[in-house]
C-alpha cells in the first residue's frame, strides 16, 4: 500500500496534529507493509521538509509555489490534486484541522472520490483498513470502510494519536524531492484574511501543551478565577466541560468534548469533572491526565493517570501556593 501523508504548517510553524497523523500513518504502513511519503506545502518551507525527513518516511515531497504561500482552498486543492495524480497513492491521510475541513472535501470531490473525515482510530484486519468514527455526539462509534477504487482519503481527529510516538530515523534522513505544479493567479478565487486562531476571544485548544479544565464541581462562575490562575502558573489554558459553557461561565470555544474541541495536551488537569463519555472522548488522548474530584467513584478516575480524591477548593489553592514559590 502506497500512503501519502499531507502535513500542515502555517507561517513556517507546524500544526502539531501533523505528527499525530504521522504516527498513525507509520503504523498503517508497517501493518500493511506499505510505503509512506510525506508532503509539505507552502513557500519557503524547505526547513520544515528537512525536519519531516528526519522521521521514518520513504520520501518527503517539497511542494512550493508563490501562490501557496498563503493558504487558500483553491490553491491547495488544485496543487495537491496534481501531486496525487502524479504520485498515485492508494491512501491519503490528513490531520483533521480547521484548514483540512475547508479544502479536503473540495480535493476529494475534484478527484471524484469520497472521504472519511474526523476518524478516531482504525483497524487493519484481513488486509482491509477499517476506520472508526464517532456518531451521535460520541455516544457510539461506527466502523467505516472504503468500497470504491483508490485513492482513498481519510483524516484523523486531533488527539486520536500521540505525536511523540511518531518514529524518527535511527540514522540519516528520508530523501527529499521538490515537486512542481501549475497554478495561475486567476485560479485563486479567495483572499486570505486573518488566521482563525488570531480572532478576538477565539482559542485553538488543540495547540495548548497544558489544559486546566473545570466541571460542575467548580460550583460558581466566580470560582473559575482560581482555575485560571492555576492554568497561568502552569503555562497552560483554561477549558471546561459542556455544562460550564452552556451556563455561559466560559465561552463555547473553551469546551472540550464530543460537541466541543478534541485535545491531546501533555497534561490535562480535570477539576471537578465527573467524566461523562461526551467529555472523555474529547480528552482521552492526553499524554497525562490528572483529576481532582471528591467523588471516589467518578468515571474520570477510570481514564486518569493520577487522581486526587478530595475537595478541589482545598487542593487547588495548595497547588497555586506551591507554584507561586517558584
Amino acid at each position: 500500500m502506497k500512503i501519502l501523508l499531507i502535513t500542515e504548517q502555517r507561517e513556517g510553524q507546524w500544526n502539531k496534529t501533523s505528527f499525530e497523523t504521522l504516527a498513525a500513518a507509520q503504523q498503517i504502513a508497517q501493518q500493511a507493509k506499505g510505503t509512506l511519503t510525506g508532503v509539505v506545502v507552502g513557500k519557503g518551507v524547505a526547513t520544515l521538509a528537512d525536519v519531516l525527513a528526519g522521521y521514518q518516511l520513504d520520501e518527503v515531497l517539497l511542494l512550493e509555489h508563490d501562490l501557496l504561500e498563503k493558504y487558500t482552498p483553491d490553491g491547495f486543492s488544485l496543487a495537491l490534486r496534481q501531486v496525487i495524480e502524479s504520485a498515485k497513492p492508494e491512501l491519503i491521510l490528513l490531520p483533521h484541522t480547521y484548514q483540512v475541513r475547508d479544502f479536503a472535501p473540495k480535493l476529494a470531490a475534484s478527484l471524484g472520490k469520497g472521504m472519511i473525515g474526523d476518524c478516531t482510530g482504525y483497524r487493519y484486519e484481513g488486509g482491509k483498513l477499517i476506520f472508526v468514527r464517532q456518531m451521535f455526539q460520541g455516544r457510539t462509534s461506527a466502523d467505516v470502510v472504503f468500497t470504491g477504487e483508490a485513492p482513498w482519503i481519510a483524516s484523523f481527529q486531533a488527539g486520536a494519536f500521540r505525536p511523540d510516538l511518531a518514529a524518527k530515523h535511527a540514522a540519516g534522513k528520508a530523501p527529499m524531492r521538490p515537486v512542481g505544479v501549475e497554478l495561475k493567479p486567476e485560479q485563486i478565487r479567495t483572499k486570505p484574511l486573518e488566521l482563525f486562531r488570531e480572532a478576538k476571544q477565539v482559542v485553538d485548544l488543540t495547540q495548548a501543551p497544558i489544559l486546566v479544565s473545570v466541571g460542575r464541581g467548580i460550583k460558581a462562575p466566580e470560582n473559575i478565577a482560581m482555575a485560571e490562575k492555576l492554568a497561568k502558573l502552569l503555562g497552560g489554558e483554561i477549558s471546561a466541560s459542556r455544562p460550564i459553557c452552556d451556563e455561559g461561565w466560559l465561552p463555547m470555544e473553551r469546551q472540550i468534548g464530543s460537541s466541543g474541541q478534541t485535545v491531546a495536551p501533555k497534561l490535562y488537569l480535570a477539576l471537578g469533572i465527573s467524566g461523562a463519555i461526551q467529555h472523555v472522548v474529547g480528552m482521552k488522548g492526553s499524554r497525562t491526565i490528572a483529576a481532582i474530584n471528591k467523588d471516589q467513584n467518578a468515571p474520570i478516575f477510570e481514564v486518569a493517570d493520577y487522581g486526587v480524591v478530595g475537595d478541589l477548593f482545598e487542593v487547588v489553592p495548595a497547588l497555586v501556593e506551591e507554584l507561586e514559590k517558584k
